[in-house]
């Protein structure tokens, strides 16, 4: 197969045995940007996927560049929940100047522990979804790099399981922001008393999931990530095109982080 290029917002395509042709594109209202989720970019898109013109993996990358000059620690390596946050605390290490180090294997035969119906479940299932790599991080300060931190139920038990194992220290660092709001967008968030942003224990979350620290990604830190190249290459377009550098809007979701919906809800 051969990437050819996105499908537009609001865009009606027809592909056949002899052209990809564009039927129709709905207009959106005059001066309303797009708003295109940014939890695809965080968590539920595969790393290869190509949106807006730029590839997941990258934006994670920068999304942990972004966190380690927002949250920097005095750690001894970075390592990360495989696998959607590896790019990110790939860009943490290389930003920090700390090896990039591996302290679990993911047990490839479980399924997935977001979806699990009880929290009691979804302890069980991190407890055999994951392998411990002891001899790489005993009696070392580890920064543990997740994509998001939904109910707090599956970082908990991988804590643990790094202290148990020899951790002398462990540090989380999230790569989003804390999610507070549903999304009435089709993705499928839990309700607002489920999240842990939302819950008492948010206030003192280090201690409630066992970590030494805790720290999210701001979500200007966040959205820049996202945005860097988008308006890079709207200015290199309109340099070439020799037009003054007008970035034109761009739109993303941040809903489940800010509670600013893109849509008037209607109830």
């Amino acid at each position: 197969p051969r990437y050819y290029r996105e499908v537009l917002p609001g865009e009606i395509v027809k592909i056949s045995r002899y052209e990809v042709q564009t039927l129709d594109v709905v207009p959106r209202p005059e001066g309303d940007p797009s708003a295109f989720c940014i939890f695809e970019y965080v968590y539920f898109a595969r790393p290869d996927s190509i949106f807006e013109g730029q590839m997941v993996y990258s934006v994670r990358r920068r999304c942990g560049q972004q966190l380690a000059i927002e949250a920097p620690v005095e750690a001894d390596l970075v390592s990360t929940v495989p696998e959607s946050a590896t790019p990110a605390a790939l860009g943490y290490a290389q930003k920090c100047g700390l090896p990039y180090v591996e302290v679990l294997c993911k047990n490839r035969y479980v399924g997935r522990t977001f979806i699990q119906p009880n929290m009691r479940l979804r302890q069980l299932g991190v407890a055999k979804k994951f392998g411990v790599l002891s001899d790489n991080f005993k009696g070392k300060r580890v920064v543990i790099i997740d994509d998001s931190i939904v109910r707090g139920n599956t970082i908990s038990p991988i804590i643990k399981l790094l202290r148990e194992s020899g951790a002398k220290e462990v540090h989380i660092r999230v790569a989003s922001p804390p999610i507070r709001f549903p999304c009435y967008m089709g993705i499928n968030i839990p309700t607002k008393e489920e999240l842990i942003a939302n819950r008492p224990e948010f206030h003192d979350l280090a201690n409630y999931i066992g970590a030494d620290s805790v720290v999210y990604l701001s979500v200007e830190g966040l959205v820049s990530s996202v945005q860097e190249s988008i308006k890079a290459r709207q200015e290199s377009e309109n340099s070439l095109k020799n037009l003054k550098s007008r970035a034109g809007k761009i739109g993303h979701c941040t809903a489940c982080l800010t509670g600013e919906y893109p849509v008037e809800l209607e109830w």
